[in-house]
């Protein structure tokens, strides 16, 4: 039976996408990875073979011998942008080196193609929206890995003819989503601010300019880049090409809710203007940018306020606290 590898299976979009293969393409067994630091178990669909682990394992050979993959789409990451200055040992080593090892079992194991989430964050401070053609500037460690694991991606096409597909998506929602992490996923640290009766928070002005995806709208596109011949070795942006500013978005979600109140904090290190360009993801892709924001967030409002109400994840120490942000300090009693 052909077979799916996909990393980060308990995450929001390697959970949504599993679900969606399993529901259009019964044809493929899948095959999930997630160490669960960052997803959750009851994300994942029964039919999933699940099997916890982290991609740094050296073990994960024996998940490529044991079930021979001839897709692979690698989504494991941790997407904290503005923390990843603050713990770069664990940003390199969850991205880079985590990715590091699916390429090698990828080349090792002659996997059919890789395809591999990389992030808006490489092009940094570019001359938004950013284009494919653009020449990668990161502003920050993660921005710097995400750009590292593409380029190792790149020269394991040249030296030892690994197929791949690089997506570039952009500020992902949606059902099952995470959002009880304190560090990422803006829509969803506010769902979680407003369910636990805090405000939500906005870092500097609000003007920062941001397109927000919904994550419903990329399962066709995803499946694309695996299968198609035309996405073969290619880098493409996928995402909304509607940018809003942070304080729309955010007027938008108190609409939806009906309530709920913002307060500003102090500035943080980030690109103020950040969208991309989705001509190629519709060409190649078949890229469809069909659900509004609005449309998008009343139905992630609806799963989210059904949800248990988890324990917000704090990191409990920095490697580095020289210049972390007032909102981010950790407390002598640790909350």
């Amino acid at each position: 039976m052909k077979t799916i590898l996909i990393t980060g299976v308990a995450g929001l979009i390697g959970s949504r996408m599993a679900d969606w293969i399993i529901e259009h393409h019964p044809e493929y067994r899948i095959v999930g990875i997630d160490n669960l630091s960052g997803g959750y178990k009851e994300n994942i669909n029964p039919k999933v073979i699940f099997i916890e682990m982290d991609c740094c394992d050296k073990n994960l050979s024996s998940v490529f011998t044991t079930y021979q993959p001839n897709i692979v789409y690698h989504f494991a990451a941790y997407a904290a942008e503005g923390l990843s200055p603050f713990i770069r040992r664990y940003n390199y080593h969850n991205n880079l080196i985590a990715t590091a090892n699916i390429v090698n079992n990828c080349i090792t194991h002659n996997i059919k193609r890789l395809i591999f989430t990389s992030s808006m964050a490489v092009y940094g401070a570019g001359i938004p929206p950013f284009s494919e053609e653009d020449i990668p500037n990161p502003i920050d460690p993660y921005g710097v890995a995400k750009f590292a694991c593409e380029m190792d991606i790149k020269i394991a096409g040249m030296q030892h003819d690994l197929d791949w597909c690089i997506i570039r998506p952009h500020n992902v929602y949606g059902i099952k989503q995470n959002i009880w992490d304190k560090y990422r996923n803006v829509l969803g640290i506010w769902m979680n601010q407003h369910i636990n009766k805090q405000p939500m928070t906005i870092y500097g002005n609000g003007e920062q300019k941001r397109a927000f995806t919904f994550i419903d709208d990329c399962f066709e596109p995803l499946w694309n880049a695996g299968t198609k011949n035309n996405t073969s070795k290619q880098i493409i942006n996928i995402g909304s090409g509607v940018e809003y500013s942070i304080n729309k978005a955010n007027e938008i979600l108190k609409e939806v809710i009906g309530d709920g109140n913002t307060v500003y904090i102090e500035n943080r290190h980030e690109v103020d203007i950040a969208h991309s360009t989705c001509d190629k993801s519709v060409e190649l892709l078949n890229y469809q940018d069909t659900t509004s924001l609005q449309e998008g967030i009343t139905i992630m409002w609806n799963w989210a306020k059904q949800q248990v109400n988890r324990k917000t994840f704090t990191w409990d120490k920095y490697e580095i606290e020289k210049g972390i942000y007032s909102f981010w300090r950790i407390k002598n009693n640790g909350e």
